[in-house]
């Protein structure tokens, strides 16, 4: 059991440590408000962030099991490249029974078809014998009995062609049901072959062959790689200059040497920090909006292998169109060669 003077000791250590955290922190806030922030001219705003980009989940449409997995995390791929696989056995089945339908329903149609045939035949008879009647009737040859018998046969085989045009409309109403049952089992075949929306990066692959999926179970995530972005927060005097496609400044942490063009694709229109009543100005002001910073597609090409999102670094703005960019912040762009975050494993140590 420790004497008291040795948890004396101890309590002394700890204060001495927090006290320590609190002025290297301390330290931090004063550089970077008082000498980085004295750096820059009026007119150009800073802030902290990190690179992002778009992530897109490639799921499952319809509940099954995973049959097979191509592609592994880190992994290209292009636009309509197959990843994955969903087990198609029942649906196949499905298929084959919906183009048994089809054929079944084909028939139907085509014997509704003679039918009409037939029905046409007896009508054209019907009333050629009730035509003779009438003939007949006038000269006194028939009693009026047989000439109401030959109208009602005229009747009752117009009935029935109705009767079978009618049989084939429901034939041919079969048909396209069965023709769309059959194209929604095909477009159901075809989304068990799992294909990439759009080009990126392999992030996370969470699914295995033979894991059994609801629908909408996600299979694997990718990165966009065409739109990436540093996500900064900067004060409303700050924010509310800003205009879509104003140029900006990217200085990742990694490679502190070299500047990266990009520009303002959007900016919140609300607060992200707001306090409980915003009532003075002091207060106004403390607002804090996000801000996205994107790189251009065309240098993102040119190094997307080597993009990584997680990578920290310093986003500038420039607020005042009419300031110029201090010499620190003149672009310059690293090797085609040498990645954007820098040696590998960034901050985060895995490609994400």
């Amino acid at each position: 059991m420790p004497s008291i003077f040795e948890r004396l000791a101890s309590g002394r250590n700890a204060v001495f440590v927090a006290l320590a955290l609190i002025i290297l922190v301390a330290f931090g806030l004063y550089y970077w408000f008082v000498v980085i922030a004295s750096e820059l001219p009026e007119g150009i705003a800073a802030s902290n962030g990190r690179i992002e980009a778009e992530q897109v989940n490639v799921a499952t449409k319809y509940a099954g099991r995973v049959e097979e997995v191509r592609v592994s995390e880190g992994d290209f791929v292009t636009a309509g490249q197959v990843l994955a696989w969903m087990d198609d056995a029942q649906v196949k089945a499905q298929i084959a029974a919906a183009t048994a339908d089809v054929r079944q329903a084909e028939q139907q149609k085509a014997q509704a078809d003679a039918v009409i045939s037939q029905r046409e035949a007896e009508l054209d008879l019907a009333r050629r014998e009730l035509s003779r009647a009438e003939q007949l009737i006038k000269k006194g040859h028939i009693p009026i009995e047989q000439l109401d018998q030959r109208r009602a046969q005229t009747r009752t085989a117009e009935a029935a062609l109705k009767t079978a045009i009618a049989g084939r409309a429901a034939a041919q109403a079969a048909i396209e049901a069965a023709e769309a049952n059959l194209a929604r089992l095909h477009d159901m075949l075809d989304d068990t072959v799992l294909k990439a929306p759009r080009s990126g990066r392999v992030q996370y692959r969470l699914a295995e062959a033979g894991e059994v999926l609801a629908a909408g179970g996600t299979v694997l995530t990718l990165l966009d790689l065409s739109e990436v972005y540093m996500t900064i927060f900067l004060p409303a005097a700050d924010a509310g200059r800003l205009a879509i496609g104003s140029e900006a400044r990217l200085v990742l942490d990694p490679i502190p040497d070299y500047v990266i063009p990009a520009h303002v694709s959007f900016v919140a229109s609300d607060a992200q920090f707001t306090p409980k009543s915003v009532e003075t100005r002091e207060e106004r002001e403390n607002l804090m909006f996000r801000i996205k910073l994107s790189i251009d597609p065309e240098l993102l090409a040119r190094v997307a292998a080597r993009v990584k999102t997680g990578v920290r670094g310093t986003g500038y703005v420039r607020t005042l169109a009419d300031t110029e960019w201090p010499d620190f912040l003149a672009v310059k762009l690293p090797p085609v060669a040498q990645p954007l975050e820098g040696k590998r494993g960034g901050s985060n140590g895995v490609a994400e």
